[in-house]
């Protein structure tokens, strides 16, 4: 009796919510019994209660005569025997000194690591504490794929902390901002306008592509990909791909830089003296129509036009009523200025005038070296008097004058 009462002193000597010490004896099916030290009785820890992790193997965790501290979470009696033995938990009592080391903590940079994505964010671990990004609060910009980050470990700050609520809140987003605004300002320290950097394909819309030179995205308009117009941007670069490209200009305020791929590779206009010349015939395809002409591509990337003066010895209303997108034609270069990247070119000058003009102009010619006439002098021109009428007489004409 003496000794089943000291037994029993002893089991009162454990509570709910003691931390203890205990040894472990066995470890079997997913569990291990453990002697908590100074009691004379036994515990029980699941896997559950050792590690989040489901898949762990216990085996792994625990070893037999391992000595661990726990935290003590209820008392369990035996249902055939009066057996009394008590569930213990390393991972909570791991969690309730986190608990106790995040207090004041906030605004902090920890390390976490992602264990699972849930509704509206991330689970994630800090040394045994379960807490929670929003979806919010993981990136920069709003992130509709969660699952990727799912093993993960990344650097996030502190938000909330609220042991009584069990309540623990942080932030990927802020730390991402920050060290973007650190990159930022690194590139902006090291780029000038006019200068040629190497930067990583990150993005390409409708209207460009944005190109990541370590911490800033600068876009390529689309008229700055390519000497060729009316390219596809997915025609010239891929994401992923590493280019050279020219800063244009620069808004450190904004964030911005603009850059131009085409003025890092040779143009089609440089050395097109060489390429062609004022009366050189060649063969070309019609690119564009509009009102005024014909742009004629003549050589890769160079198009020249042929005015609508200059289609036909013929009048032309409307080039489209003359030419068509594609057709293959025959030009004449009239002009070449390299400077203002412009060509002049005219098909009419390869064909035979009609012969009606040609008469019609040889007319004129001849018009034009006739001496001009002299006006003609207007005739004198002969006033008869009129018949003298009867019963005239000089006094009639003379009355009033005295002789």
């Amino acid at each position: 009796m003496n000794e089943f009462e000291d037994l029993l002193n002893s089991v009162n000597e454990v509570a709910t919510g003691d931390v203890v010490t205990a040894e472990v004896l066995t470890v079997d099916a997913g569990q291990a019994n453990v002697a908590i030290s100074g009691t004379g009785v036994e515990g029980v820890l699941t896997l559950r209660e050792l590690t989040n992790d489901r898949d762990a193997d216990i085996n792994d965790l625990v070893k037999v005569g391992e000595t661990l501290e726990l935290l003590v979470l209820r008392q369990v009696v035996g249902k055939d025997t009066d057996t009394v033995t008590y569930l213990v938990s390393k991972k909570r009592l791991e969690a309730r000194k986190a608990w106790d080391k995040l207090v004041g903590r906030e605004g902090e940079v920890v390390t976490v690591k992602v264990t699972r994505a849930v509704k509206g964010g991330l689970s994630v671990e800090f040394e045994g504490l379960r807490g929670f990004i929003p979806a919010s609060m993981i990136d920069t910009r709003f992130t509709r794929n969660t699952e990727r980050f799912v093993g993960q470990e990344f650097d996030a700050k502190i938000k909330e902390v609220d042991p009584a609520e069990n309540r623990f809140i942080l932030s990927r987003r802020e730390v991402v901002e920050e060290s973007a605004a650190a990159a930022r300002s690194e590139v902006f320290s090291k780029i000038e306008v006019g200068s040629v950097v190497t930067g990583t394909v990150a993005r390409i819309t409708s209207f460009g592509a944005f190109i990541d030179l370590g911490g800033v995205d600068g876009l390529v308009h689309l008229t700055e990909l390519s000497h060729e117009r009316n390219v596809s941007p997915k025609s010239v670069v891929t994401v992923g791909e590493k280019v050279e490209v020219k800063v244009l200009a620069i808004d450190e305020e904004a964030g911005r830089v603009s850059l131009s791929l085409k003025a890092t590779t040779p143009g089609p206009w440089d050395g097109v003296e060489q390429k062609l010349a004022a009366g050189d015939v060649i063969e070309g395809k019609v690119k564009r129509l509009t009102d005024f002409g014909a742009f004629v591509e003549v050589l890769p990337g160079i198009d020249g036009l042929v005015h609508i003066s200059q289609i036909s010895h013929k009048r032309v209303e409307n080039p489209k009523d003359a030419l068509t997108v594609g057709q293959d034609v025959t030009v004449k270069v009239l002009e070449v200025n390299a400077a203002d990247e412009r060509v002049s070119l005219s098909i009419k000058a390869l064909e035979e005038r009609p012969a009606r003009e040609e008469n019609a102009s040889e007319e004129g010619e001849k018009r034009q070296s006739r001496p001009a006439r002299r006006p003609k002098r207007e005739a004198k021109r002969d006033y008869e008097l009129p018949e003298t009428q009867t019963g005239f007489s000089m006094a009639d004409l003379f009355g009033d004058i005295e002789l």
